[in-house]
């Protein structure tokens, strides 16, 4: 047994299926990322990672199957759930005409925080997410690579113990993806994340551990060691993995 799989599940999926009528974008998706785990979730586009996120995030509701964050299951018990998630849509909404300081602010209201708590959450979250520079600014003026801290900032405001992040570094610089990477690499030490990504140079730099699904169907789970041990680099491995139907594997 690993010493990661010896700690606390964080994230389930269990038998995760959504059908929309005869279209099917998850089957029967199962895995667990334990405490402490930074876990790349990889895929070709149309693949299924969006949905198996909000299914596990509790934005949608699974066909069959169960979705647990901390051990709460997102449909019956999706409050307790949520308290301990964080997570950060792609292009996840933003509302242009706020300040970083007034969204964070608007979202510790809505969150039951007040006077010394709210502000203490609000200055730690502007610490860790380096928004010092741009704290009074329009968010509409603000760098894509900004943008996606003050999302970050928002999805950490509560202080979550799991993380769920889709397309985290998209249209971001080499200066900001690379920002953002130590930014993870410093909450992956006491937060569990599971992220989803298209740039496969990022996932050694920032998880140990992959997760690939295909056509809705999970197709590996293991460490990036051992996906690129037959291959010569991920690029390989994972055109091997998604170039065939998982079913005729």
């Amino acid at each position: 047994m690993s010493e990661d799989s010896k700690r606390p599940a964080m994230i389930e999926a269990i038998g995760l299926s959504k059908f929309y009528g005869m279209f099917t974008a998850v089957r029967d998706v199962s895995f667990k990322v334990h405490l402490g785990e930074v876990v790349a979730f990889l895929g070709p586009n149309g693949a299924g990672k969006s949905t198996t996120m909000k299914l596990l995030t509790g934005y949608l509701s699974p066909s069959e199957g169960t979705a647990k964050i901390a051990g709460h299951d997102m449909m019956t018990d999706r409050l307790a759930g949520s308290s301990k998630l964080g997570y950060l849509p792609e292009n996840g909404p933003l509302y242009p005409d706020m300040t970083p300081l007034g969204l964070l602010t608007f979202f510790a209201d809505a969150r039951g925080m007040k006077g010394e708590e709210r502000e203490s959450h609000i200055d730690r979250v502007v610490e860790v997410c380096a928004l010092g520079t741009v704290l009074h600014k329009p968010i509409s003026k603000l760098s894509k690579g900004y943008r996606q801290r003050v999302g970050m900032a928002q999805a950490l405001l509560h202080e979550p113990d799991v993380l769920i992040l889709d397309e985290p570094t998209v249209g971001l610089d080499p200066n900001q993806t690379r920002d953002l990477r130590e930014t993870l690499h410093r909450l992956g030490e006491q937060k569990t994340i599971l992220l989803s990504t298209h740039i496969l140079q990022e996932v050694e730099a920032m998880a140990t551990r992959v997760i690939v699904i295909h056509e809705g169907r999970l197709v590996y789970d293991g460490t990036v060691a051992e996906l690129k041990k037959d291959n010569p680099d991920l690029e390989t491995a994972f055109k091997e993995l998604t170039k065939a139907d998982p079913q005729a594997a």
